[in-house]
């Protein structure tokens, strides 16, 4: 029983800071005003490892011991672990499938940043046509607050690469 009571202690714990976790990843991005499209793809890369590594530590030979024996010991705290860990899955694969998705864009983003505004015009209809793309066929990277930050991260870089423009000739 002092085996079980201890397990599930740090079974809170581990609950604890998994929520942790997930209610920072759901807060709103602070981000610079004129920031380009790369940061788009740098957060989602960055929550992807995040959560592949939380996902790895949770499904590792301890945890699903320790997750065993209170199994055995009929826990009422595995009902909340098991709730997280699909919440956990389901981000870690939303990070994932943005990844792959914004990468379809990443060929646009050099070009974007280092041409005249001339050579980035001609870039836009492919760009817009990958990001409809994107738009139709993204599990999760097809909402509105998505599509409004890349959009609005275009358009930034566009006009830097204007203002960059301006300033060397």
């Amino acid at each position: 029983t002092q085996v079980i009571e201890k397990l599930e202690e740090v079974m809170k714990i581990w609950i604890k800071q998994i929520k942790q976790v997930l209610v920072e990843s759901e807060q709103m991005r602070r981000e610079a005003d004129d920031i380009g499209p790369m940061a788009e793809l740098e957060h989602w890369k960055s929550r992807m490892s995040s959560f592949s590594s939380l996902l790895d530590e949770i499904r590792s030979s301890r945890v699903k011991k320790i997750i065993n024996i209170l199994q055995t010991a009929r826990s009422k705290t595995l009902k909340q672990w098991k709730e997280l860990d699909g919440k956990i899955t389901i981000a870690a694969n939303e990070a994932k499938d943005n990844v792959r998705y914004l990468y379809t864009l990443d060929k646009f983003f050099g070009p974007l940043a280092k041409s005249s505004p001339v050579t980035m015009m001609e870039q836009v209809p492919s760009l817009m046509n990958t990001v409809c793309l994107i738009y139709c066929t993204s599990l999760y990277y097809n909402t509105s607050e998505c599509m409004t930050s890349l959009l609005l991260k275009i358009t930034n870089q566009m006009i830097n690469t204007c203002k960059t423009y301006l300033c060397e000739g």
